[in-house]
């Protein structure tokens, strides 16, 4: 039977690997430019075309629901689609079954844990097409959305 000194040595061994593993509350810059999520006083990591325009998608958990504001969204080539945390813990993933036959989708988003923190994501899709894209633990509590691209 294990001592009680042998329990909280066992104790502090898991809280200490459980800290290394969380890492901390901001994703590396690599991790930023391939769609991860920043902290609120990140520099972004992608800067839009002179002519682009960056749109603020919210994500929010509230008595509500889980969900993207706006649900629809609109963009052209060279825009940027900031995704910014409310509340709860979100990402963001354009499926390839969902987006049949687009190459180069973006990598799945890491988790947004923090209210304030932002993923990025640039606008290379070809216009005149949509994109469907969720948030996967809450797709089926309907956290889904339509990217619309338009043409320049």
């Amino acid at each position: 039977m294990p001592t009680r000194l042998t329990l909280t040595r066992l104790a502090f061994a898991t809280a200490a690997l459980l800290l290394v593993a969380c890492g901390g509350d901001k994703a590396p810059a690599s991790d930023i430019a391939a769609g991860g999520a920043s902290g609120p006083a990140a520099a972004p990591s992608y800067v839009p075309k002179p002519t682009g325009t960056v749109i603020t998608i919210e994500m929010t958990t509230d008595e509500t629901g889980n969900y993207f504001k706006p649900k629809e969204i609109e963009a052209k080539p060279g825009d940027v689609l900031k995704f910014v945390l409310v509340a709860g813990v979100h990402n963001v993933h354009f499926l390839a079954d969902s987006n049949l036959g687009v190459p180069d989708l973006p990598a799945v988003s890491m988790f947004a844990q923090l209210p304030g923190q932002e993923i990025l994501v640039p606008v290379n899709f070809a216009a005149g097409k949509s994109y469907y894209f969720q948030c996967d633990p809450h797709a089926l509590l309907g956290m889904v959305c339509t990217l619309k691209v338009e043409d320049e």
